[in-house]
């Protein structure tokens, strides 16, 4: 019969992921005549544990590449953003968030934008992403155990074993 053993280890106890789209506005020194690109780069990102629910602070910058003068002349003109996304991560076994859980957020789909528009020489911009979240906690896994287990290999001499067989004679076979 076997014993059993318990072994503490960290594993994923919740998993959530969330998708959004924020609007954003940059209003360039010149009037926009046409907008001729939109990037997001520099994308940052921590989550942490808060009473029960994943708040997430993020940043990212915004780079818009427009057209002005009657379309004649071209700037870019730039934005920096912060964020606070909340998250109500599932968890298994009766766990719950703390402010001491370790949080994983991953960006799955990077900040991109999905519209934009000129409005009152405002560029308005529609900013969509998604992030994903773990949280790690502890938990005991019950693994049977079992006693007077050998798993050495036995290697045999093998001089003896050959002195073992010259020492049998004819007659003992008879």
């Amino acid at each position: 019969m076997a014993n059993f053993k318990e072994i503490v280890t960290k594993a994923v106890v919740g998993k959530a992921k969330k998708t959004t789209t924020s609007h954003y506005s940059i209003t360039p020194s010149e009037k926009v005549d046409t907008v001729l690109g939109c990037w997001v780069i520099n994308h940052t990102f921590q989550g942490k544990g808060n009473r029960g629910i994943v708040d997430i602070q993020g940043e990212f910058d915004v780079n818009v590449w427009y057209a002005y003068d009657h379309d004649t002349k071209t700037s870019v003109s730039t934005g920096k953003f912060q964020y606070t996304d909340h998250m109500n991560v599932p968890l298994k076994d009766g766990e719950v968030i703390h402010d001491a859980s370790e949080v994983i957020v991953h960006s799955l789909k990077q900040p991109t934008v999905v519209n934009v528009e000129v409005v009152n020489g405002t560029v308005v911009l529609d900013i969509e992403k998604e992030l994903g979240v773990e949280v790690v906690g502890n938990t005991k896994l019950k693994v049977p155990v079992e006693e007077d287990y050998d798993d050495y290999e036995e290697i045999v001499d093998e001089d003896a074993e050959n002195a073992s067989i010259e020492g049998v004679t004819d007659e003992y076979l008879n």
